[in-house]
């Protein structure tokens, strides 16, 4: 009885210490080859200020930023998760519509010319990317509500147009977030707040 409680302890501890020196392991590789991941590719102010994460997407609805893909969970990052409804669902119908007529009406477009990013929640309900083309359907509002001409707010849009990754996979990216804090660095905040 005495040599196996020997061997359920020798066996413990070894197994304690490599599981746990793996995952210490693991962490001092990340933290010295990729801080910034590490640390949750956190966005900073110019003072230095969380603002938020450059991989969470957050709610922006005054005219003078832009709008990110709308959201299965209210942009909440504690409960992530898409909607769960199938492309048939009346209620999923239903939210894309008015999704739709909402987008239609504020930018001044025809329903044909709406990317289906901006009325579909991605699955995660937090992508903080929407494509070129949709940012530069909110640009007319952006610069409108801003003072500003639409060619420099197109100027920042490709200043901030993310290529694929490795040039060919996926497809070209625009972060809502560095967007608009590049909105308020280049032109000034917004008279009524920054995001």
């Amino acid at each position: 009885m005495t040599r196996e409680f020997r061997q359920a302890v020798l066996f413990t501890l070894v197994s304690m210490t490599l599981v746990g020196v793996y995952h210490v392991v693991l962490w001092g590789v990340g933290r010295a080859a990729f801080p910034a991941q590490a640390e949750g590719s956190l966005i900073r102010h110019s003072n230095g200020a969380i603002v938020g994460s450059r991989l969470i997407a957050q709610k922006f609805a005054k005219p003078e930023y832009f709008q990110p893909r709308p959201s299965g969970v209210d942009y909440n990052a504690a409960s992530t998760g898409g909607t769960n409804y199938g492309p048939s669902n009346p209620d999923h119908l239903k939210a894309v519509q008015e999704r739709l007529d909402a987008f239609v009406k504020q930018e001044g477009l025809s329903a044909g010319e709406v990317p289906s990013e901006m009325v579909t929640a991605s699955g995660a309900g937090l992508d903080p990317h929407i494509p070129p083309s949709a940012a530069n359907l909110q640009a007319r509002r952006v610069a409108e509500a801003r003072g500003v001409t639409i060619e420099r707010v197109h100027e920042l849009v490709r200043a901030h147009t993310e290529r694929p990754t490795f040039g060919f996979l996926g497809r070209a990216r625009v972060n809502v977030l560095e967007l608009n804090l590049a909105l308020d660095e280049s032109l000034g905040p917004a008279a009524s707040s920054s995001p």
